[in-house]
Protein backbone atom coordinates (compact mmCIF):
# COMPACT_ATOMS: atom_id res chain seq x y z
CA UNK A 1 0.00 0.00 0.00
CA UNK A 2 1.25 3.24 -0.93
CA UNK A 3 0.22 5.89 1.59
CA UNK A 4 3.08 8.62 -0.02
CA UNK A 5 0.25 11.32 -0.96
CA UNK A 6 -2.84 12.31 0.56
CA UNK A 7 -5.36 12.57 -2.03
CA UNK A 8 -8.89 14.22 -1.66
CA UNK A 9 -9.43 15.35 -5.52
CA UNK A 10 -7.79 13.26 -8.42
CA UNK A 11 -6.87 15.22 -11.97
CA UNK A 12 -5.93 12.83 -14.91
CA UNK A 13 -6.28 13.87 -18.37
CA UNK A 14 -5.46 11.40 -20.40
CA UNK A 15 -9.00 10.05 -19.61
CA UNK A 16 -12.38 11.07 -19.59
CA UNK A 17 -13.66 12.26 -16.45
CA UNK A 18 -16.81 11.19 -15.81
CA UNK A 19 -18.34 11.65 -12.12
CA UNK A 20 -16.82 12.48 -8.85
CA UNK A 21 -18.95 11.08 -5.49
CA UNK A 22 -18.69 11.22 -2.47
CA UNK A 23 -15.30 9.39 -2.19
CA UNK A 24 -14.82 8.48 -5.47
CA UNK A 25 -13.59 9.66 -8.73
CA UNK A 26 -14.68 7.62 -11.56
CA UNK A 27 -12.78 8.09 -15.33
CA UNK A 28 -13.86 6.52 -18.94
CA UNK A 29 -10.89 4.28 -20.25
CA UNK A 30 -13.36 2.18 -22.84
CA UNK A 31 -16.75 1.27 -23.77
CA UNK A 32 -16.37 -1.78 -21.55
CA UNK A 33 -14.06 -0.23 -18.19
CA UNK A 34 -13.85 2.49 -15.60
CA UNK A 35 -10.64 3.42 -13.87
CA UNK A 36 -12.36 3.89 -10.37
CA UNK A 37 -10.09 5.98 -8.08
CA UNK A 38 -10.61 5.69 -3.94
CA UNK A 39 -9.75 9.03 -2.95
CA UNK A 40 -9.35 10.11 0.88
CA UNK A 41 -12.61 12.01 1.52
CA UNK A 42 -14.55 10.95 4.00
CA UNK A 43 -18.57 11.34 3.86
CA UNK A 44 -20.37 11.08 6.98
CA UNK A 45 -24.59 11.84 7.32
CA UNK A 46 -24.49 12.14 3.72
CA UNK A 47 -22.18 15.14 3.43
CA UNK A 48 -18.27 15.00 2.34
CA UNK A 49 -16.04 16.58 5.23
CA UNK A 50 -13.63 19.30 4.27
CA UNK A 51 -11.06 16.99 5.77
CA UNK A 52 -9.41 13.77 4.26
CA UNK A 53 -8.56 10.54 6.34
CA UNK A 54 -4.95 9.62 5.61
CA UNK A 55 -4.13 6.57 3.56
CA UNK A 56 -8.13 6.08 3.38
CA UNK A 57 -8.55 5.80 0.04
CA UNK A 58 -5.40 2.48 0.04
CA UNK A 59 -6.78 0.93 3.12
CA UNK A 60 -10.38 1.12 1.01
CA UNK A 61 -8.98 -0.38 -2.33
CA UNK A 62 -6.92 -3.22 -0.85
CA UNK A 63 -9.65 -4.72 1.36
CA UNK A 64 -12.34 -4.21 -1.84
CA UNK A 65 -10.03 -6.52 -3.65
CA UNK A 66 -9.42 -8.77 -1.27
CA UNK A 67 -13.41 -9.05 -0.93
CA UNK A 68 -13.74 -9.52 -4.43
CA UNK A 69 -11.54 -12.12 -4.40
CA UNK A 70 -12.60 -13.90 -1.78
CA UNK A 71 -16.01 -13.89 -2.42
CA UNK A 72 -16.39 -14.30 -6.27
CA UNK A 73 -17.93 -17.61 -6.33
CA UNK A 74 -21.37 -16.23 -5.08
CA UNK A 75 -21.63 -13.94 -7.54
CA UNK A 76 -19.17 -12.17 -10.34
CA UNK A 77 -17.74 -8.81 -9.21
CA UNK A 78 -16.21 -5.62 -11.36
CA UNK A 79 -12.90 -5.68 -10.76
CA UNK A 80 -10.62 -6.75 -13.70
CA UNK A 81 -7.11 -7.68 -12.41
CA UNK A 82 -5.50 -5.44 -14.58
CA UNK A 83 -3.18 -2.35 -13.50
CA UNK A 84 -3.74 1.22 -13.83
CA UNK A 85 -0.53 1.90 -14.58
CA UNK A 86 -1.44 0.68 -18.64
CA UNK A 87 -3.54 3.72 -19.19
CA UNK A 88 -1.81 6.06 -17.08
CA UNK A 89 0.78 8.56 -17.53
CA UNK A 90 3.67 8.08 -15.09
CA UNK A 91 2.65 11.58 -13.32
CA UNK A 92 -1.07 10.37 -13.10
CA UNK A 93 -0.30 6.97 -11.99
CA UNK A 94 1.71 7.95 -9.21
CA UNK A 95 -1.05 9.90 -7.88
CA UNK A 96 -3.34 7.02 -7.55
CA UNK A 97 -1.06 4.35 -7.15
CA UNK A 98 -2.79 1.53 -4.71
CA UNK A 99 -6.08 3.41 -4.44
CA UNK A 100 -7.10 2.63 -8.30
CA UNK A 101 -9.21 -0.03 -9.94
CA UNK A 102 -9.77 -1.12 -13.59
CA UNK A 103 -13.66 -2.19 -13.78
CA UNK A 104 -15.86 -3.54 -16.02
CA UNK A 105 -18.34 -0.71 -17.19
CA UNK A 106 -21.91 -1.84 -15.76
CA UNK A 107 -25.28 -0.08 -15.66
CA UNK A 108 -25.52 0.58 -11.74
CA UNK A 109 -29.00 -0.37 -10.28
CA UNK A 110 -30.44 2.67 -8.19
CA UNK A 111 -31.20 0.43 -4.88
CA UNK A 112 -28.34 0.30 -1.92
CA UNK A 113 -28.50 -3.51 -0.61
CA UNK A 114 -28.09 -2.90 3.28
CA UNK A 115 -27.72 -6.26 5.29
CA UNK A 116 -27.93 -6.10 8.83
CA UNK A 117 -27.36 -8.66 11.50
CA UNK A 118 -26.81 -6.28 14.55
CA UNK A 119 -29.54 -3.71 15.83
CA UNK A 120 -28.07 -0.49 14.89
CA UNK A 121 -27.44 2.32 13.85
CA UNK A 122 -30.34 4.15 11.38
CA UNK A 123 -32.33 0.51 11.94
CA UNK A 124 -31.99 1.00 15.81
CA UNK A 125 -33.21 4.50 15.73
CA UNK A 126 -36.09 2.88 13.28
CA UNK A 127 -37.19 -0.18 15.59
CA UNK A 128 -37.73 2.12 18.53
CA UNK A 129 -39.89 4.29 16.47
CA UNK A 130 -41.75 1.79 14.97
CA UNK A 131 -40.74 -1.93 15.72
CA UNK A 132 -39.55 -2.59 12.61
CA UNK A 133 -37.10 -2.04 10.21
CA UNK A 134 -38.28 -1.37 6.18
CA UNK A 135 -41.21 -2.90 7.00
CA UNK A 136 -39.78 -6.08 8.90
CA UNK A 137 -41.66 -6.42 12.01
CA UNK A 138 -38.68 -7.76 14.53
CA UNK A 139 -39.49 -8.87 18.06
CA UNK A 140 -40.39 -7.12 20.87
CA UNK A 141 -37.78 -5.48 23.30
CA UNK A 142 -34.19 -5.73 21.40
CA UNK A 143 -31.64 -3.68 22.87
CA UNK A 144 -29.05 -1.77 21.05
CA UNK A 145 -26.14 -3.74 19.41
CA UNK A 146 -27.94 -6.86 19.76
CA UNK A 147 -27.76 -9.80 17.24
CA UNK A 148 -30.65 -10.11 15.01
CA UNK A 149 -32.46 -13.60 14.65
CA UNK A 150 -31.69 -13.55 11.81
CA UNK A 151 -30.16 -11.50 8.72
CA UNK A 152 -32.38 -9.38 7.15
CA UNK A 153 -32.08 -7.47 4.12
CA UNK A 154 -33.08 -3.49 4.49
CA UNK A 155 -32.72 -1.54 1.49
CA UNK A 156 -32.58 2.18 0.82
CA UNK A 157 -32.31 4.53 -1.90
CA UNK A 158 -29.05 5.82 -3.52
CA UNK A 159 -29.45 9.40 -3.35
CA UNK A 160 -27.42 11.73 -5.62
CA UNK A 161 -24.87 13.69 -4.43
CA UNK A 162 -25.97 15.89 -1.74
CA UNK A 163 -29.00 14.22 -1.09
CA UNK A 164 -29.93 11.60 1.77
CA UNK A 165 -30.85 7.91 1.13
CA UNK A 166 -33.83 6.88 2.66
CA UNK A 167 -35.07 3.29 4.17
CA UNK A 168 -37.61 2.28 1.60
CA UNK A 169 -39.77 -1.82 2.12
CA UNK A 170 -38.99 -4.54 -0.29
CA UNK A 171 -42.11 -4.10 -2.59
CA UNK A 172 -40.23 -0.34 -3.36
CA UNK A 173 -37.56 -2.01 -4.39
CA UNK A 174 -39.24 -4.50 -6.51
CA UNK A 175 -41.20 -1.59 -7.98
CA UNK A 176 -37.99 0.35 -9.26
CA UNK A 177 -35.82 -3.00 -10.28
CA UNK A 178 -38.65 -5.46 -11.30
CA UNK A 179 -38.96 -8.47 -9.40
CA UNK A 180 -36.37 -10.50 -10.61
CA UNK A 181 -33.95 -8.25 -9.68
CA UNK A 182 -34.83 -7.46 -6.14
CA UNK A 183 -35.41 -11.00 -5.09
CA UNK A 184 -31.94 -11.89 -6.53
CA UNK A 185 -30.27 -9.11 -4.86
CA UNK A 186 -32.02 -9.97 -1.50
CA UNK A 187 -30.96 -13.76 -1.66
CA UNK A 188 -27.00 -12.78 -2.69
CA UNK A 189 -26.64 -10.07 -0.60
CA UNK A 190 -27.28 -12.31 2.55
CA UNK A 191 -25.05 -14.73 1.76
CA UNK A 192 -22.44 -12.25 0.91
CA UNK A 193 -22.91 -11.10 4.36
CA UNK A 194 -23.02 -14.04 6.11
CA UNK A 195 -20.01 -15.85 4.53
CA UNK A 196 -18.17 -12.45 5.24
CA UNK A 197 -19.37 -12.07 8.92
CA UNK A 198 -18.56 -15.90 9.66
CA UNK A 199 -14.92 -15.27 8.20
CA UNK A 200 -14.63 -11.62 10.21
CA UNK A 201 -15.75 -13.02 13.79
CA UNK A 202 -12.78 -15.68 13.78
CA UNK A 203 -10.53 -12.77 13.56
CA UNK A 204 -11.87 -10.46 16.14
CA UNK A 205 -14.31 -8.27 14.03
CA UNK A 206 -18.30 -8.49 14.28
CA UNK A 207 -19.87 -6.97 10.79
CA UNK A 208 -23.01 -5.46 12.26
CA UNK A 209 -24.05 -4.60 8.74
CA UNK A 210 -23.07 -3.55 5.40
CA UNK A 211 -23.74 -2.06 2.41
CA UNK A 212 -23.57 -3.84 -1.07
CA UNK A 213 -24.38 -2.26 -5.01
CA UNK A 214 -24.86 -3.91 -7.76
CA UNK A 215 -25.15 -3.22 -11.18
CA UNK A 216 -25.85 -5.06 -14.99
CA UNK A 217 -23.66 -5.98 -17.76
CA UNK A 218 -25.92 -5.64 -21.73
CA UNK A 219 -26.96 -9.12 -21.22
CA UNK A 220 -28.26 -8.33 -18.27
CA UNK A 221 -26.23 -10.75 -15.97
CA UNK A 222 -26.04 -9.10 -12.09
CA UNK A 223 -22.47 -7.53 -10.75
CA UNK A 224 -21.53 -6.88 -7.75
CA UNK A 225 -20.24 -3.31 -8.13
CA UNK A 226 -18.41 0.12 -6.33
CA UNK A 227 -16.79 -0.94 -3.09
CA UNK A 228 -17.09 -4.42 -0.90
CA UNK A 229 -17.24 -4.80 3.21
CA UNK A 230 -14.83 -1.65 4.03
CA UNK A 231 -14.91 0.47 6.67
CA UNK A 232 -16.95 2.82 4.81
CA UNK A 233 -19.65 0.66 3.81
CA UNK A 234 -20.02 -1.86 6.80
CA UNK A 235 -19.95 -1.50 10.63
CA UNK A 236 -17.29 -3.41 12.13
CA UNK A 237 -17.24 -4.23 16.10
CA UNK A 238 -14.21 -5.28 18.04
CA UNK A 239 -15.44 -8.50 19.57
CA UNK A 240 -13.74 -8.51 22.82
CA UNK A 241 -15.42 -5.40 23.18
CA UNK A 242 -18.86 -5.80 21.97
CA UNK A 243 -21.61 -5.77 24.85
CA UNK A 244 -25.79 -5.16 24.31
CA UNK A 245 -27.00 -2.41 25.35
CA UNK A 246 -25.05 0.43 23.86
CA UNK A 247 -22.85 0.81 20.31
CA UNK A 248 -19.76 -0.66 20.28
CA UNK A 249 -16.67 1.04 19.50
CA UNK A 250 -15.50 0.61 15.84
CA UNK A 251 -13.07 0.06 13.44
CA UNK A 252 -14.98 2.53 10.81
CA UNK A 253 -16.29 5.96 10.16
CA UNK A 254 -18.55 5.86 12.85
CA UNK A 255 -15.40 7.43 15.48
CA UNK A 256 -15.82 10.06 13.31
CA UNK A 257 -20.01 10.40 13.51
CA UNK A 258 -19.87 10.11 17.33
CA UNK A 259 -17.51 13.14 17.43
CA UNK A 260 -19.71 14.79 14.64
CA UNK A 261 -22.32 14.83 16.90
CA UNK A 262 -20.50 15.54 19.62
CA UNK A 263 -19.99 18.96 18.16
CA UNK A 264 -23.68 19.77 17.94
CA UNK A 265 -23.33 20.18 13.99
CA UNK A 266 -27.47 20.10 12.58
CA UNK A 267 -25.80 18.13 9.59
CA UNK A 268 -27.02 20.44 7.30
CA UNK A 269 -25.03 22.86 7.02
CA UNK A 270 -20.98 23.25 6.19
CA UNK A 271 -19.39 20.52 8.60
CA UNK A 272 -16.84 21.35 10.76
CA UNK A 273 -13.00 20.75 10.05
CA UNK A 274 -11.77 17.41 11.72
CA UNK A 275 -9.14 17.80 14.01
CA UNK A 276 -5.62 16.03 13.27
CA UNK A 277 -6.04 13.60 15.61
CA UNK A 278 -9.56 12.59 14.75
CA UNK A 279 -7.93 11.65 10.85
CA UNK A 280 -5.44 10.04 11.86
CA UNK A 281 -7.16 8.18 14.63
CA UNK A 282 -9.58 7.02 12.01
CA UNK A 283 -6.58 6.25 9.24
CA UNK A 284 -5.55 3.86 12.27
CA UNK A 285 -8.71 2.03 12.95
CA UNK A 286 -9.19 1.80 9.20
CA UNK A 287 -5.96 0.06 8.85
CA UNK A 288 -6.66 -2.38 11.92
CA UNK A 289 -9.53 -3.57 10.46
CA UNK A 290 -7.59 -4.14 7.00
CA UNK A 291 -4.79 -5.76 8.92
CA UNK A 292 -6.83 -8.57 10.99
CA UNK A 293 -9.25 -9.12 8.07
CA UNK A 294 -6.36 -9.81 5.36
CA UNK A 295 -3.08 -11.03 7.53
Amino acid sequence: MNNRNIVFETQINSLEFLYRGKVRDIYKIDDERLLVVQTDRLSAFDVVLPDPIPGKGCLLTELSVFWFQKLSHLIPNHWLDHSPKEFLTDGEFEQVDGRAMVVRRLKPLPVEAIVRGYLAGSGWKEYRNTGSICGIVLPPNLQQAQQLPQTIFTPSTKADLGDHDENIAFESVVKKIGQNYASRIREVSCKLYEEAATYALERGIIIADTKFEFGTDSDGELYLIDEALTSDSSRFWPQDKYAIGASPPSFDKQFVRDWLESTGWDKQSPPPCLPDDIAQKTSDKYKEALMLLTQ
